[in-house]
């Protein structure tokens, strides 16, 4: 069924005066499509189910989307239902194009909600589609009882409810609170006030902690080198190809090297970092007397 050019009122007058299948004809008409690919089959099945397409588009109108858009979704849905149905299941048609209508419908309503991804898994589409609907029915309930729920309360009982965690609760209704902002928009009516975009928190490294991490690095590298010159030449090069290397040399071939055993070589490597060690720890108290 041809979508191009037709109103919504256009496309639901035309769904309407389609014929009505008993399921004798559906079914004949499910085979000549799963087993002979008859487009003129899945045109006069696709035709008849308009209406149920149209019908179930027009429940998601709240939502904002044009009615076309939604329609043209709808029918995506059915083609799909019609090119996966198994007539010999004992099914109707139209029970099970439900299921492929609602779910098109559905993703194409997540997908231009927001520019932000509003959700993809089935929990978050289950709070996208039900929590207003949910938060109503719990808030009604807790009336009646004479209660009153508060923020807290309520979002645990919707986690409870859907069966998510009360984060993903938390998350959806900020979703739902409204539309997209530019963060380029200014925070007043003043065209020379503050971007929101201003407002938010730089992520990169702050200066002073930038200036603090450089000066201790420095630092720490003078600590290593004033440590590195109290070994002797041999425990040097172990410590430098053992730890200072992008790859670094196993004892065996230091060993073989040097003309060591494994042991040895790391029996040396041990020695040389507690010289190192011991450096390290008198470097740290002078720094930290002179401090005080």
């Amino acid at each position: 069924m041809a979508l191009d050019g037709y109103t919504d009122q256009g496309m639901s007058r035309q769904a309407m005066k389609a014929e009505l299948l008993d399921a004798e004809t559906e079914l004949r008409l499910a085979r000549a499509w799963r087993d002979h690919r008859d487009e003129r089959a899945l045109h006069r099945l696709i035709t008849a189910y308009m209406r149920l397409a149209i019908s179930m588009a027009s429940k998601f109108r709240r939502y904002g989307a044009p009615m076309n858009d939604l329609i043209q979704e709808a029918s995506l849905g059915l083609m799909k239902a019609a090119d996966k149905f198994d007539p010999e299941r004992g099914v109707r048609f139209s029970t099970y194009a439900v299921w492929w209508i609602k779910a098109s419908i559905q993703d194409y309503v997540m997908r231009n909600w927001s520019m932000v991804r509003t959700g993809s898994t089935s929990s978050q589409k289950a709070l996208f589609f039900n929590l207003r609907r949910v938060q109503a029915k719990l808030e009604r309930e807790a009336s009646q009882r004479g209660e009153t729920l508060d923020q807290h309360q309520l979002r645990q009982m919707v986690a409870a409810e859907v069966g998510v965690p009360v984060h993903d609760v938390e998350m959806m209704e900020g979703r739902l609170s409204g539309s997209d902002y530019s963060l380029n928009a200014t925070q007043s009516s003043d065209e020379d006030g503050r971007e929101w975009i201003d407002a938010l928190e730089d992520d990169g490294v702050q200066a002073a902690d930038a200036v603090e991490g450089a000066h201790d690095g420095a630092r720490l590298r003078d600590w290593l080198v004033k440590a590195m010159q109290g070994l002797n030449a041999r425990e040097r090069y172990i410590v430098a190809e053992r730890k200072l290397k992008e790859e670094s040399r196993t004892l065996e071939s230091l060993g073989e090297e040097l003309g060591l055993s494994k042991e040895r070589v790391r029996q040396l490597e041990a020695a040389a970092f507690a010289k190192m060690r011991r450096s390290l720890e008198t470097q740290s108290r002078e720094v930290r007397h002179f401090l005080a």
